[in-house]
């Protein structure tokens, strides 16, 4: 039996959940719920003077919003400093790191003289394997001793083997001169300690992994297992930036798209199944693996988040749109919905969903369900409600007053209507947008009527026509 699967996030927190980052949690939560395995997330809040609550809360508020849970208490990777520390004291004690006691004069000085004789500028320290009773009484850094022969190979997933020379790896610090650990060392006895099986990342953590399995290595800890992911680029092929668009999650959530569809989206930014592009989140924790994600940087394309988005709001039951779009309606303060309305909104979602990307398409299709009397018409509208159009309400309205109210029942009175009239239903249909919703592009004029109901929907011919 295989062990467990374990995988992270560890954002630092400096701002906004950045898309990317929302992209690497996401392929995260995939591999380890695909496998029963368990998703830890981490905050890398070592960075005091950056790290803010704010953020960390920003953080967590995506994560929410995109339905990524994780496993067990979120872990602050600056309250595990103490634990850090101890690691690089053990190395030390082993004789697998060593005080130095070298100043930035002194070392500014060996790159300067390396430069000038055309050597590497990568320092080799003196105290290396300097003798402790030689020591002076002064400020130190802890620096691990890295190898100096041979080669470090990353056996990465999606990158394949990456092999680096030892040449060109420091003495990498892990304590600085006032006792704190440095980002490297946390992140590999974090990672350790977490049990992580498997670390999911940017491939600009690439040149990271050799530095951390050195510590690794120095303590005798078996490696996970490395996937580094490619970047994603704006359409343009450059490196996403915000002249491209939105780059917080949380834009996303606030211009209306389901969380459903930005997963989805998401999922096939870099990693594919086949030609499948619309899929579940059952499926995708299913199908998802490392062997499936691409070594070139995914494109943002919002036209394929927008189409994807859209056949997510087609699926999605109706009484649960229904819960999300209210709930984005009231943050967003786009309508306050009393019961009438949302039991409108409710009545209408069965075709309000079928061609909206957004939730604000999906309320603006939804316009004539929340609007209230008197109906305020638009300008191209209220063309379509002359003399002659009030004139012919005015008629269709006490005959609608008796139909029987279902779609077949209303279709065919209005049909025959209009034939009596010597006109096609087009001629009639203008003029009850107009009337039922004050606007030229609403859905078919029959479901309106069902979703109003028939005392709204006489009250607003009323209305338009001049009955009233």
């Amino acid at each position: 039996m295989t062990d467990a699967v374990v995988t992270r996030f560890a954002p630092s927190p400096t701002g906004y959940l950045h898309i990317g980052g929302a992209r690497t949690a996401l392929f995260n939560w995939l591999y380890a719920r695909g496998r029963g395995g368990k998703f830890l997330l981490r905050i890398e809040d070592t960075d005091r003077a950056r790290s803010t609550p704010e953020a960390t809360q920003a953080i967590l508020d995506g994560m929410a919003w995109l339905g990524l849970d994780h496993d067990g208490e979120v872990i602050s990777q600056f309250d595990r400093a103490p634990r850090h520390a101890e690691v690089a004291h053990q190395l030390l004690a082993e004789g697998k790191a060593y005080k130095c006691f070298a100043s930035q004069d002194e070392i500014q000085a060996f790159r300067d003289a390396a430069r000038a004789e055309g050597r590497s500028t990568l320092y080799q320290s003196p105290w290396r394997d300097a003798d402790p009773a030689s020591h002076p009484d002064a400020p130190y850094v802890v620096r691990i001793k890295a190898p100096r022969d041979g080669a470090t190979t990353i056996r990465d997933e999606v990158q394949g083997d990456v092999t680096i020379r030892n040449d060109q790896l420091d003495d990498m610090v892990l304590l600085r001169s006032d006792g704190t650990p440095v980002y490297m060392l946390a992140v590999a006895v974090d990672d350790h300690d977490m049990g992580v099986t498997h670390v999911i990342r940017g491939d600009d953590h690439l040149n990271n992994a050799a530095r951390q399995m050195m510590i690794y290595e120095a303590m005798g800890w078996p490696l996970p297992t490395y996937a580094h992911i490619p970047l994603i680029h704006g359409p343009d092929g450059k490196k996403l930036s915000k002249r491209h668009g939105a780059l917080g999650v949380e834009e996303y959530r606030d211009m209306g798209y389901p969380a459903a569809g930005m997963r989805n989206y998401l999922a096939r930014l870099g990693w594919s199944h086949g030609d499948d592009e619309f899929f579940t989140d059952a499926q995708a924790q299913e199908w998802f693996d490392l062997k499936g994600i691409g070594k070139s940087p995914a494109r943002f394309d919002f036209k394929k988040l927008e189409n994807i988005c859209g056949q997510h709001i087609a699926i999605t039951d109706d009484a649960a749109l229904l819960h999300d779009v209210t709930a984005f309606a009231v943050a967003q303060d786009k309508v306050t919905l009393s019961d009438v309305k949302l039991s409108r909104l409710q009545a209408a979602m069965p075709q309000l969903k079928e061609r909206a990307k957004t939730y604000p398409e999906l309320l603006e299709k939804a316009h004539f369900a929340l609007a209230e009397r008197p109906i305020d018409i638009e300008e191209k509208a209220a063309a379509q409600l002359d003399t002659v159009s009030r004139g012919i309400l005015s008629e269709l309205t006490p005959q609608l007053q008796n139909a029987t109210w279902s779609r077949e029942a209303i279709e065919a009175l209005a049909q025959a209507f209009a034939e009596s009239k010597d006109m096609k239903f087009g001629k009639l249909a203008g003029p009850l947008r107009a009337a039922l919703a004050g606007r030229t592009a609403t859905p078919s004029v029959f479901d309106m009527m069902l979703v109003l109901g028939r005392e709204e929907t006489l009250a607003r011919l009323s209305d338009a026509s001049g009955d009233a």
